[in-house]
């Protein structure tokens, strides 16, 4: 019987399959009871029925590494709560390398779970093969073991999720298809069904890959694509056993996980086939799958038989062929959207649906009822997507890409390939003719390096030195000895403006925006956990303006962040200024000598202090000159308007060039932030770091009596002191070569991992910036001190010095000039 459909809720689910169960369940376990879940068929039968069910608990964060793990607790219990099985088994997982490199990548995966917390051990070929005795050996090269993974039952997972939330006060109501919504100001008030409406205060997408559906109906972006996901059973096999762990052979695209005495085997081939568009969905499709393509799947049967010879004796039970929904950077969606306030999305689970619904459920719950994310969600935050991520042949593209790319070697710095170029800066020409090697941040075309005349203008990946190496390290020391030119256009520019500006950023921002006009302020803007959810410079362009500048991968997000957390009823207003504006970034010893070539304006410490912006020419071109620097020298960026970048582009490279004028990427750029100790947001600033822990109390507005944002959370951290600590490292050893993601060890014990990493040409050795994560309360200096330090990287350890101030540069005095 379909249960009677209510007439209003406080939160209607769209979506009966594991995730919108999972988030059903987490509500009700909130006290949030009326909830309403809408299935437009029965329970799992859009794409979670079809799921292989393989859950693996590492993931590329700690936070994210953490909602995992929660799942498989919560799988582990939910039998005993519910009284339904789940099909969960603590089976293990084993993950083969046939190379090399892969292998490389596997030890860097072992050691992050060590930071992480999760059990993980390295396997010889021969140790793996005990493990999976149907498993060919003498080709691998290595393993990595982790016994807290497993697997579980898809629809038995959903069936118990749902009765948990019905026991608490939920109402299931399957066959139950969404037509429409109705909106009021701004935010949703009734859902239509064709069983009738339903008034409700919040809903929650989860319809999988018809959430861009759902999503439409009340104008919101939700950017994921369908593609169509292989795999088979087979017949029983001899010495398949219900214990056997799962095994992923990621150099053959495929896994493998017992079923039934048989194996389910499927994959992620590299040339993926996308399906229809999110538009474009069969109605009804509900437990269906689509045809059979032995074409397509035929380079993971190959694989696969290479693994496991057995497969080629055994008969097949059933082909599969499930679309299930990819997003254009392989994480899942989550969050309040950026359009619509009261609709919340969860969906486009990349084939990690059933690893991630329990910790996903339980963190939307959280974010619903709080308001706002209650961890560090921002790899799977809806704000980091760009409306142009919605467009549907550019998704389709990328989407294929992605799928492709699941189980590809994991290369550092690896640039996406599909749908580009697309924003492109208007000197982007100018920089390809000087050799530029661009990479893609939300959609811009930025330069990575410079490939002098000659040199193939091509990225090599590689765990070890790639490349462009030797060209970085030219860039490095020229911005360093003379001066150096960077287009940072991409950056993301917004004018706070209006009467109620500078109360509003007061609240907004840590630092203290009560300064005069011309006056530049780095800032954090903090949770009420007193964590970063941004770093932001502001300059006060006029008494009732300001320019705030953020990163480009930030854009949509701090934009929602600050129209969301101007008070209530202040007359301020902001202003999306980015395509406004280019912005040339003139740096190193030489950049004053430069730009006095170019302006009458003065450019002394006196006349132009650091942290001041002033309108300048430079020859013809009025330009906003800002003196700040991210590579800790000399230097200014100048904010040009779009119309005249190309003539100010011109103008600096003719008076620049007998000064060794030279155009460097953001790899340059990277180095030389992490040797003088700068941090970056979503590396060393995160929602769960707090400027205590980061070392930034100083640019909070602590002294004053002016309430902040966060700052009940600052005070009481750091009266407690840090419960861990940022510290700057160095590694001095010629075979070493760090990328971010390394293992911390204090006197040989792990205590943190490595946030950024990059090869400093100055010291002529690896930088890096890390957390020291005590096994004591207080992360206090002299405990910092008085340890011994190493760096773990793909298995071999290395000696680091370790410091509380910058390797470069510590007293600032290069910056002045």
């Amino acid at each position: 019987m379909v249960s009677p459909q209510p007439s209003r809720a406080q939160v209607v689910i769209i979506g009966g399959g594991i995730i919108g169960t999972s988030v059903a369940y987490h509500l009700t376990k909130l006290g949030v009871t009326d909830v309403v879940v809408l299935e437009q068929g029965k329970l799992s039968g859009g794409t979670t029925w079809h799921a292989a069910g393989l859950v693996g608990q590492l993931r590329p964060t700690d936070a994210m590494t953490k909602l995992i793990q929660y799942s498989t607790q919560l799988y582990a219990s939910l039998e005993e709560e519910t009284g339904l099985g789940t099909g969960w088994k603590r089976c293990g997982s084993l993950s083969v390398a046939r190379t090399e490199e892969r292998m490389t990548s596997l030890l860097r995966t072992q050691a992050t779970a060590r930071a992480f917390g999760v059990e993980a051990h390295r396997l010889t070929p021969e140790e793996a093969g005990a493990k999976w005795p149907l498993m060919r050996t003498d080709d691998l090269v290595g393993a990595v073991w982790l016994p807290g993974d497993g697997k579980a039952n898809p629809t038995d997972l959903t069936q118990a999720l749902a009765r948990g939330a019905r026991s608490r006060g939920a109402v299931v109501c399957e066959e139950t298809q969404v037509v429409g919504m109705d909106l009021r100001d701004g935010r949703i008030t009734t859902v239509h069904t064709q069983r009738g409406p339903i008034e409700c205060e919040t809903v929650v997408n989860c319809a999988g890959q018809w959430a861009a559906q759902v999503g439409a109906m009340a104008g919101v972006r939700v950017p994921l694509h369908s593609v169509e996901h292989f795999y088979i059973v087979t017949d029983p096999i001899e010495g398949v056993h219900r214990d056997l762990p799962v095994m992923r052979d990621q150099d053959g695209f495929i896994y493998f996980k017992e079923e039934v005495g048989g194996l389910v085997m499927g994959g992620f081939e590299p040339d993926a086939k996308p399906w229809v568009g999110p538009h474009e969905i069969p109605d009804p499709f509900v437990f269906q799958l689509l045809d059979e393509d032995w074409d397509q799947f035929e380079i993971l049967m190959e694989n696969a038989i290479t693994r496991v010879p057995a497969l080629e004796r055994v008969g097949v039970k059933k082909f599969y062929n499930g679309p299930e929904s990819f997003t254009p950077d392989n994480n899942f969606i989550m969050g309040e959207s950026l359009e619509v306030p009261n609709m919340y999305v969860l969906a486009g689970f990349n084939s990690t649906g059933i690893a991630s619904a329990g910790g996903a459920g339980m963190a939307m719950a959280e974010w619903i009822v709080a308001g706002e994310p209650e961890r560090d969600l921002w790899p799977v935050d809806i704000r980091r997507f760009a409306p142009f991520n919605s467009n549907e042949s550019w998704l389709r593209e990328r989407t294929k890409e992605t799928l492709g790319l699941h189980y590809a070697v994991p290369w550092p710095n690896r640039e996406p390939e599909s749908g580009r170029p697309l924003r492109r800066s208007p000197i982007h020409h100018l920089l390809e003719e000087q050799g530029a090697v661009m990479g893609s941040r939300n959609g811009w075309e930025r330069p990575n390096w410079f490939a002098p005349e000659g040199t193939p203008r091509v990225t090599e990946y590689s765990f070890g030195h790639q490349n462009w190496r030797p060209q970085v390290d030219a860039e490095h020391r020229a911005t360093r000895d003379g001066v150096a030119l960077l287009d940072q256009t991409a950056f993301a520019k917004f004018l706070v403006r209006g009467p109620g500006a500078e109360d509003a950023l007061q609240y907004i921002c840590a630092n203290d925006l009560a300064v005069a006009p011309g006056t530049t302020v780095y800032t954090g803007i903090l949770n009420d956990r007193g964590g970063y959810e941004s770093d932001v410079t502001v300059t006060r362009t006029a008494p009732d303006e300001y320019l705030l500048v953020t990163g480009s991968a930030q854009a949509a997000r701090d934009e929602h962040y600050l129209n969301r957390h101007v008070p209530e009823g202040s007359r301020t207003e902001i202003v999306d200024v980015t395509s406004s504006y280019a912005v040339l970034g003139i740096m190193g010893p030489r950049s004053r000598t430069l730009l006095s070539r170019l302006t009458r304006s003065e450019l002394g410490n006196e006349a132009f202090p650091f942290y001041t912006s002033q309108r300048i020419d430079i020859g013809p071109v009025p330009v906003r000159a800002t003196r700040v620097s991210y590579v800790g020298d000399l230097g200014w960026e100048l904010y040009i308007p779009t119309e005249y970048a190309v003539t100010a582009y011109e103008r600096l490279v003719d008076a620049g060039a007998d000064l060794g004028l030279t155009a460097v990427g953001h790899y340059a750029v990277d180095a030389m932030r992490i040797e003088k100790g700068y941090r970056a947001w979503g590396r060393e600033l995160t929602p769960d770091r707090t400027p205590v822990e980061a070392g930034m109390t100083f640019t909070c507005k602590l002294a004053g009596g002016i309430d902040f944002r966060g700052r009940e959370a600052v005070e009481k951290a750091k009266q407690a002191g840090p419960r861990s600590r940022l510290v700057s490292l160095t590694v001095d050893a010629p075979e070493a070569v760090l990328w971010g993601g390394e293992l911390l060890l204090r006197d040989g014990e792990p205590r943190g991992f490595v946030t950024s990493a990059a090869y400093s040409a100055v010291l002529g050795r690896f930088a890096a910036m890390a957390y020291v994560e005590p096994e004591v309360e207080v992360a206090d200096a002299a405990y910092v001190r008085s340890g011994r330090y190493q760096v773990e990287a793909a298995g071999v350890v290395f000696d680091a010095e370790v410091g509380l101030k910058a390797p470069f540069d510590p007293t600032g005095s290069r910056l002045k000039g």
